[in-house]
């Protein structure tokens, strides 16, 4: 390398690193026209199928959370102009039934509700929708949410039949490939050992002790009262909901390493390193700083922005690898810059992958655990995931976080935010 090469290289690199500093300088500045967080919350997540939620639906969730949020922000529901729900599994894409929702939860006819399904990213999607909505003037005042019942509403019909000319393109027919399986291959195929994501699900797990035991997860969750049907005795009761019923103690990875193979003899994908099958809704409420200032809503965090990819539907689990870069390239951000990483732990498998190509550090990914642990019911995670990140950037005094996931077909969302 010549002289001229070599200067020009050190100018790169002086460049990359004002870039870097001025990126998270710029982010960190207050502006009337931020779009800013006033409050966020999460239900419970429970087990599917078996867990405090089995009975309670989709939409009764979502008005729960609903009526939490208007009660945690004491903002006057009619000056909601938008609400968007992500979900996944719902017949009719839940337009009709989450309409009634934000109806039973408070808020006045005169405010719009729709749904939306991005697979994995949708309350993710339904934020930014949001968001992008006030920054382009549509609406002042809006929610983001997303909502999954997992036990009443999953199974072998939530993936339709393909046709002739689907299945006729390799591509398009790779799209129904069950997650397992090609989770099952995308470990196999990048040498993603059964002992790392065995270590990577029992640290989740045991992060996720740690914080319930601390109370860490009090301040997202908004305890809901819901019918429950006793498996033992038959008896139906109401009881309120304000834990996480998937979280277990104990587990090590040595305790893992004898969970047998889902998707292969000699496979490395099992029941105890993968998100676990859940119900739970989350929701967020968003404005313009100008507008939160003059209503006297406390701000929490602002939202900056957010990238959407697409990958090869066999890799799926990829997504974050290709969508965080891509949301540092319009933040002027870099890894370095982000306090606290929340990346969805669809798979062990791929979660690990993506932070080991990506350098970013264990302690930064989720450190109060992830679905691994408490689940990952589909529409609401990426809603939940902001709840989770503010507070914890609140609680241990720091700023910048990512929210990121993979998503179904072979796609990827991430999205930076501020904490205030």
């Amino acid at each position: 390398m010549g002289a001229l090469d070599r200067l020009s290289a050190l100018g790169n690199q002086l460049s990359g690193a004002t870039s870097s500093a001025g990126g998270r300088a710029k982010i960190l500045e207050k502006n009337a026209d931020d779009i800013v967080v006033t409050a966020c919350l999460r239900t419970a997540i429970t087990k599917g199928g078996k867990g405090q939620f089995k009975d309670t639906y989709a939409a009764d969730l979502m008005a729960g959370a609903l009526r939490g949020i208007i009660e945690r922000s004491g903002i006057n529901p009619a000056l909601v102009e938008d609400i968007c729900v992500g979900t996944v599994l719902a017949p009719g894409g839940g337009a009709t039934e989450m309409r009634a929702a934000t109806l039973v939860a408070g808020f006045p006819e005169s405010v719009s509700v729709r749904t939306l399904n991005r697979q994995c990213s949708s309350g993710l999607q339904a934020c930014v929708d949001v968001a992008n909505q006030i920054g382009a003037g549509m609406i002042e005042i809006g929610i983001g949410a997303g909502v999954e019942s997992m036990s009443t509403q999953y199974g072998p019909g939530a993936v339709s039949e393909f046709s002739d000319l689907l299945e006729s393109h390799p591509e398009a027919a790779n799209c129904k490939v069950p997650m397992g399986v090609l989770t099952e291959a995308m470990a196999r195929d990048r040498n993603i050992s059964r002992a790392s994501q065995d270590a990577f699900a029992a640290a989740s797990f045991q992060k996720a002790v740690k914080a319930q035991a601390a109370g860490l997860f009090r301040d997202e969750i908004m305890p809901l009262k819901v019918k429950f049907e006793d498996p033992k005795t038959g008896e139906t009761k109401e009881i309120v909901v304000d834990r996480d019923d998937g979280i277990r103690d104990g587990v090590t990875a040595e305790s893992l390493g004898k969970i047998r193979a889902a998707f292969a003899k000699d496979g490395s994908v099992h029941a105890g390193n993968a998100s676990q099958v859940s119900d739970g809704a989350a929701a967020v409420l968003l404005m313009k700083r100008s507008t939160a200032e003059r209503l006297g809503q406390t701000i929490i965090g602002k939202y900056v922005a957010a990238s959407i990819v697409g990958v090869k539907p066999l890799l799926m689990g990829i997504g974050p690898w290709k969508a965080i870069p891509k949301v540092f390239e319009l933040t002027g951000l870099t890894k370095d810059d982000v306090d606290v990483f929340e990346i969805n732990e669809a798979f062990a498998s791929q979660c690990l992958w993506c932070a080991n190509e990506l350098g970013i550090p264990q302690e930064k990914i989720n450190p109060k655990g992830g679905a691994i642990a408490f689940g990952h019911p589909l529409g609401c995670t990426g809603a939940r995931q902001v709840s989770t990140l503010l507070y914890e950037l609140k609680r241990t005094g720091k700023q910048v976080g990512v929210t990121s996931m993979c998503v179904g077909t072979g796609m990827g969302m991430a999205a930076v935010w501020v904490a205030e």
